[in-house]
């Protein structure tokens, strides 16, 4: 005889199938391995996990779905979610927030970087600039002002730069090309290789990059204070996935983000710069610091020039860039 389901066991099917349904699994890509750089995206993972009772998964592949030059394209066509990306790798795609990365700007803490970056990343020429990927920006990745490591001997004067191959982006290898270095634009991932076989010489990058991708294991020398700028590099979601969420997923993965960044801050802050210094004295790297007149004298001849190309460069393609420029510089000289 055939058995007859009780109300209760129809119940429990009803809802078995109910949260099946209402399960969301998305599909992240970043590079490398997980460090200072992809905190924050781990927190995220995890508070959205937490908040949505295991509902909304955030399945986080670091190199597996996409190389990190790529990751734009890989949004712009939905084939995961969500991803991380440097703005400097691929200026023409995303213009708008390049206004982040040019040279001495004058930030002066990861809380600032966060400040501008949202600001930015919230006016309307982002927002249509990105959208142009079927993007939209969620949160930025803060990094504290780049230096180098170098092997070989060290500077003693910017001069000392003069026909050095240094792995620098955006508006960092501009710079770095007004005292006659000889800039290189390589994904992070593309370094160690590039240093080990002498393609460059000197890497810039920011603290947790340089020990994540081993620059410091052949290098001999680190600037202390060339403080040239530093990169913008956003994660995004992929816009059409946002808008296909359910209102309680929506606001678990946004309302996550202020949390997501303060452990990020914090990590970066009290972890990764407490073992920088350590890393350093372990392999006997010299630290080269220059002048304050050196060091004047190259954001005179870097930062002036940077921009006003940037402007003349972006407004001719049709962006507000006198706007963007002004909004951060602007929220620079308030402090904010």
């Amino acid at each position: 005889m055939r058995k007859l389901l009780t109300k209760t066991t129809v119940a429990a099917i009803s809802l078995a199938f109910a949260t099946e349904a209402m399960a969301t699994e998305w599909n992240v890509s970043l590079w490398g391995k997980r460090r200072a750089f992809t905190e924050h995206v781990e927190k995220l993972a995890e508070l959205v996990n937490e908040k949505t009772g295991g509902e909304f998964t955030l399945n986080l592949s670091y190199g597996g779905l996409s190389k990190n030059r790529e990751n734009l394209d890989g949004i712009s066509i939905g084939a995961f979610e969500m991803a991380q990306f440097c703005a400097g790798y691929h200026r023409d795609k995303n213009p708008s927030i390049t206004v982040l990365e040019l040279p001495f700007l004058g930030v002066s803490s990861l809380e600032q970087e966060v400040a501008l970056s949202m600001a930015v990343y919230q006016h309307p020429a982002a927002v249509a600039d990105l959208g142009r990927w079927n993007a939209t920006l969620l949160m930025p990745s803060p990094l504290p002002q780049y230096n180098i490591v170098g092997v070989g001997d060290a500077p003693s004067t910017l001069a000392d730069f003069e026909g050095l191959s240094v792995r620098a982006t955006g508006g960092i290898g501009a710079a770095m090309k007004t005292v006659g270095a000889v800039p290189t634009s390589m994904s992070a991932t593309e370094v160690r290789q590039a240093m080990d076989s002498g393609v460059v010489k000197a890497v810039s990058f920011a603290p947790h990059a340089h020990m994540s991708f081993g620059t410091i294991e052949n290098g001999t020398w680190w600037t202390t204070n060339l403080n040239p700028g530093t990169v913008n590099c956003p994660v995004v979601v992929n816009s059409d996935a946002l808008a296909d969420l359910s209102d309680a997923h929506r606001d678990a993965l946004l309302g996550s983000v202020d949390e997501a960044l303060a452990h990020y801050i914090d990590n970066y802050n009290n972890k990764t710069m407490a073992a920088w210094g350590p890393a350093l004295d372990e392999r006997g790297i010299e630290r080269v610091t220059f002048t304050d007149a050196e060091i004047a004298a190259f954001k005179d001849a870097a930062a002036a020039p940077a921009a006003a190309a940037w402007l003349e460069s972006n407004t001719a393609a049709g962006l507000p860039a006198q706007e963007l420029y002004d909004l951060v510089t602007g929220m620079i000289a308030k402090g904010s």
